[in-house]
């Protein structure tokens, strides 16, 4: 058995996405070019290009393993590449900001014994930045409900919201500015709001 995952790319000039299957045989990685997606989110493009690998028979069925909150093998394989860290929108918003000059902490605590990482953090301005998924911290014009294992997943995204109103508020009382970015917006947008919040801080 052949463990996949999907690949996305976004063309520099047409800024279309291409979604790719690839694979390990022990010595290289092959590609197969499965087609362009063209979702909001990076959520909603794995999960396209894991039901074009199924229609051109790419895949086949694997059993769940015991206690899996998915419903298909093709939904697990796109909540385990479904990055927690290190995701395309918050590498391009790095990117851009250190371009600009601008030093940071990547994935750190903003408060010591807080259980809580900032995307991209600038302790000296004390200014925390996070880039959310659409699907996980439930995006207002993105966000679509599962309509399988329904109380699960409407459990999880009330947890997270709640979490991230806690997050946001611990992190204010302590003197903390708190930038959220759906992954959807426009990075020069999300940068130029982090670069202002940065500065004014600094002054």
């Amino acid at each position: 058995m052949v463990h996949a995952s999907v690949s996305l790319r976004v063309l520099p000039k047409t800024r279309r996405i291409r979604a790719s299957l690839r694979w390990g045989d022990g010595r290289r990685s092959p590609e197969r070019y499965l087609g362009e997606v063209e979702h909001d989110s990076r959520q909603a493009n794995l999960a396209e290009g894991w039901r074009l690998a199924w229609v051109k028979g790419l895949l086949r069925e694997q059993t769940l393993p015991e206690g899996s909150t998915a419903s298909t093998p093709a939904v697990r394989a796109s909540m385990k590449g479904n990055r927690g860290r290190d995701t395309k929108p918050e590498k391009v918003l790095r990117s851009l900001l250190f371009k600009e000059g601008l030093r940071y902490r990547v994935n750190a605590q903003p408060i010591q014994g807080l259980r809580r990482s900032a995307d991209v953090l600038f302790p000296k301005a004390r200014v925390a930045v996070f880039v959310d998924g659409c699907f996980w911290h439930v995006c207002p014009e993105h966000y679509r409900p599962s309509t399988k294992n329904k109380e699960f997943w409407t459990e999880k995204s009330t947890e997270n919201q709640r979490r991230d109103a806690e997050t946001n508020r611990i992190l204010e009382e302590a003197g903390w500015t708190v930038i959220r970015a759906w992954e959807h917006e426009a990075p020069e947008k999300v940068m130029r709001r982090v670069i202002s919040a940065v500065r004014r801080a600094t002054a």
